[in-house]
Formats: structure tokens, C-alpha cells, sequence
């Protein structure tokens, strides 16, 4: 594709240029190194030269290896106002629309695919199961379905040196967050033969495969080039410079040589929500040069906090979100008195116009648990048309989030210390590679 002479270049996003230019160069060094027939090279040649005039002319720099454009990400969501813009980085989102983040608009500015109605089939048709709601309502997808349905290895990252850079507390307090994490996580149901979970601040200094990856990635990405990426400057610690390097490690198979027999040629799939992105596309940029497969990925949307996908949800706000610990009295009183409603002012207003789905709380909810397709959009019709009331649709929320989160509470109990010891544990899975 990339020596297509017909292919429209202007069509294409400044990532998709960039990624583009990459595995042209990537191409060119091979043919060089294969002692290809001139001729072959200078097309080739001819070919990178004209992507980075394109590249150039839509960004407006020069192309560099390994420091695509700028992921601090601003999107306008349809006005000219700064105010009204979206903000997304691996630490931050921000938005000041009710309906939340634009993902068309992230999509074509990371230059990645959507998950479409034919792709959602031919998973179907390879895994002999229906798709998980979230990958049928353009969510996301569950770890464990892929897990069930797949048969695969499912490695859990924890990033808890992250926590302690980014976060005023101490290592110890880092790690024993992340062994509360993994309780939550281990009460999900993964199986123990097929899932290893771990610490960075555990594994780090146990595994040499894993900080081999780590030292390579880092001697491939320039410090320019993570101030290009991540926005960092002169005042941050060398241990957040140093960090995506660390996040990158997981996605290559000779980081975990007691699963995967110390094979380097396993590919990885990543689920990550779609502001962690930058993480990755460094990672695919850097892992040609380190002679590893290029990971992929699978991006989430964002949970919205209870007073809108405008607002956040904060661990110190109790109010802002359901939480795993919550009781189902507690769950009943945020979502009635919390839950950003799309209904409207007067009930006789809401007969004669209906609600907006798009940005009521209780039905975003809904989209994320509720099973039932043919019954979430009973729920949309009636909510639309004024039929449904919404307290009627919180009610509908409180009496399906009850339930899962009671029946996790019940799952977490039952997973001790040694549960999470042995997860956590560098072993062989069930699995021969």
C-alpha cells in the first residue's frame, strides 16, 4: 500500500502520514540490506521522499523517526470557543460537552480504525459466540470474555511506579494499591493457569528479559522525542521521562520468558482507553528497531462521572461515581441524586419532547451493563419519545447496577492474600509456546 502511486495522500491524518513515512524508511533500510536491484530501491527511495513532502505540507515540520505528532490533543467539538475544546493525554481528559469526548474526531486525529458492523461479525463467525456488549455497542470489550473465548494469555500490567511518580505518596503505598487493584481485577473471574498480574516495582527487578525491553526502548526514543509525545519539560523527574519506556516492555513476548518459553515473536493486543494511546504508538514507532512485532490495540471510550461527561470522576469526591464499595443504599441515593439527567425541566415538557439519551448519565450507565440489547433500546425508545420518566430510567440503573456490584463485593471477599500472591507470582501458564 505504501507504494501505491495512486493512493491520495491528502486524505490521510498527520498520524497516518507519519506511520506511513515509518514503514517506508523501515522498508527502504530492508531493501538496502537485502541488496535489492537499484531500481527497486530508487522507487522506493522516490516513494519516502514524496510521503515526507506530504507529511511536511499537512504538518508543517519535518518528519523525525520516532516523534510523531504532538499527542497532547485538542479537539473542537463543532465551536471556535477554547473553552469548548476537548483535552486528552495519558493524564488528563477534559471536555465541556454533555455527550463527552468527540471519538470520531480522536480517531481521525489518531489516525486509528473504528470497530464496524463487519468487523463485529467476522468475530462472531471465528469465536462461534455472540460479541460482548461492549464490542456490539462500540464500548470497548471485556479481558475476560477475549480470555474465555480466545484462549490466550492475559497479562495485567500495575503500574504502580507510575502512581508513585505522578502521586505524592510513598513506594509502599504505590505497591499496596496495586495489590488492592488485582484483588478487584482477580474477583473478575480471570483464570489463574491462564493470567499473571504484576507490579512494576515487583517484577522490574526480577525479570532481565523484561528490563532488557526496557533499556532498549529507551536507548531507540530520544528525550526530544518524549517532549514531543508526552509534553514533558525541563522541571519533570527523569523517572516520568524514563516511564514509557517501562509501559512499552509488556507489549513484547521476551519480557515474560517463563509464559511465552522466550519466543520474541508473539504479537500483543492491547485494551487500553484511547488517552493511553500515545504509550503505543511510541511503542509501534520504536519496536521495528528493537526487532520486535508491532503491538495492537483496542481503544475504550471514557466512563463518565454521574454529573456528566463533562465533569470528572475523583476518588476524593465520593458523589462522583459508583464505586466497587458502595453499598446498595449508597448506589440508590448517587444515581437519584447525582445522575446527570437528560430529561427535562417538567414532566409535561418531557411527555411532549422526550429525553436525551445523549447525555443522560443513568442510560450511558446502561449502555455499559445492562445485557440486553433488544431491551436497552426498548429503554431508548421510551426515554425519547417521553414515555419514560427519569426516575423511571434511574430506577432501571439502580436495579441492574445492584446486583453486580453485590455479587462483586461477594467475589472479592473470597480472594485472600495468597490468591493475589499466587496471580502475582512469575510462573508458567497453561499454555506451550
Amino acid at each position: 500500500m505504501a507504494d501505491s502511486p495512486n493512493c491520495d495522500l491528502k486524505s490521510l491524518s498527520p498520524l497516518q502520514l507519519f506511520e506511513r513515512v515509518t514503514e517506508q524508511g523501515e522498508k527502504v533500510r530492508a531493501l538496502k540490506a537485502g541488496k535489492a536491484p537499484k531500481d527497486e530501491i530508487d522507487t522506493a527511495v522516490r516513494m519516502l521522499l514524496s510521503l515526507k513532502l506530504s507529511y511536511k505540507s499537512a504538518t508543517g515540520q519535518d518528519y523525525q523517526a520516532g516523534l510523531p505528532p504532538r499527542d497532547l490533543i485538542l479537539i473542537n467539538n463543532g465551536t471556535t470557543k477554547e473553552e469548548d475544546e476537548d483535552f486528552v493525554d495519558p493524564w488528563t481528559v477534559q471536555t465541556s460537552n454533555a455527550k463527552g469526548v468527540d471519538y470520531d474526531k480522536l480517531i481521525v486525529r489518531f489516525g486509528s480504525s473504528k470497530i464496524d458492523t463487519d468487523l463485529i461479525n467476522r468475530i462472531e463467525r471465528a469465536v462461534g459466540q455472540k460479541p460482548h456488549r461492549f464490542l456490539r455497542r462500540g464500548i470497548f470489550f471485556s479481558h475476560r470474555w477475549l480470555q474465555e473465548v480466545f484462549d490466550v494469555p492475559l497479562v495485567i500490567q500495575l503500574t504502580d511506579d507510575e502512581k508513585y511518580l505522578w502521586k505524592d505518596m510513598t513506594t509502599e503505598k504505590a505497591y499496596e494499591y496495586a495489590k488492592e487493584n488485582a484483588k478487584d481485577i482477580i474477583a473478575c473471574g480471570f483464570d489463574i493457569n491462564k493470567t499473571f498480574i504484576f507490579s512494576d516495582l515487583d517484577y522490574l527487578g526480577t525479570s532481565t528479559g523484561f528490563y532488557k525491553n526496557v533499556v532498549k526502548v529507551q536507548k531507540h526514543v530520544t528525550f526530544n522525542q518524549v517532549k514531543g509525545i508526552f509534553g514533558f519539560t525541563d522541571s519533570d523527574c527523569i523517572g516520568k521521562i524514563s516511564f514509557p519506556a517501562i509501559q512499552a516492555a509488556p507489549s513484547f513476548s521476551s519480557s515474560f520468558p517463563q509464559i511465552f518459553n522466550g519466543k520474541e515473536n508473539i504479537q500483543c493486543l492491547i485494551p487500553c482507553a484511547i488517552d493511553q494511546d500515545p504509550y503505543f504508538r511510541m511503542t509501534r514507532d520504536v519496536a521495528p528497531r528493537i526487532g520486535q512485532p508491532k503491538p495492537a490495540l483496542l481503544h475504550s471510550v471514557f466512563f463518565p462521572a454521574l454529573q456528566g461527561a463533562q465533569t470528572k470522576m475523583s476518588a476524593s469526591d465520593p458523589n462522583s461515581s459508583i464505586f466497587l464499595t458502595d453499598t446498595p443504599k449508597q448506589i440508590k441515593t448517587k444515581i437519584n441524586k447525582h445522575a446527570f439527567s437528560g430529561g427535562r425541566d417538567t414532566i409535561e415538557e418531557h411527555r411532549k419532547y422526550g429525553g436525551n439519551c445523549d447525555v443522560d448519565v443513568s442510560f450511558m450507565y446502561l449502555t455499559f451493563f445492562l445485557e440486553d440489547d433488544d431491551r436497552l433500546e426498548q429503554l431508548k425508545q421510551a426515554y425519547t419519545s417521553g414515555e419514560l420518566l427519569t426516575g423511571e430510567l434511574k430506577k432501571v440503573l439502580i436495579e441492574t447496577l445492584q446486583p453486580l456490584i453485590a455479587a462483586h463485593q461477594e467475589r472479592r471477599k473470597q480472594v485472600t492474600d495468597e490468591m493475589v500472591k499466587q496471580f502475582m507470582t512469575p510462573r508458567k501458564l497453561a499454555f506451550e509456546f
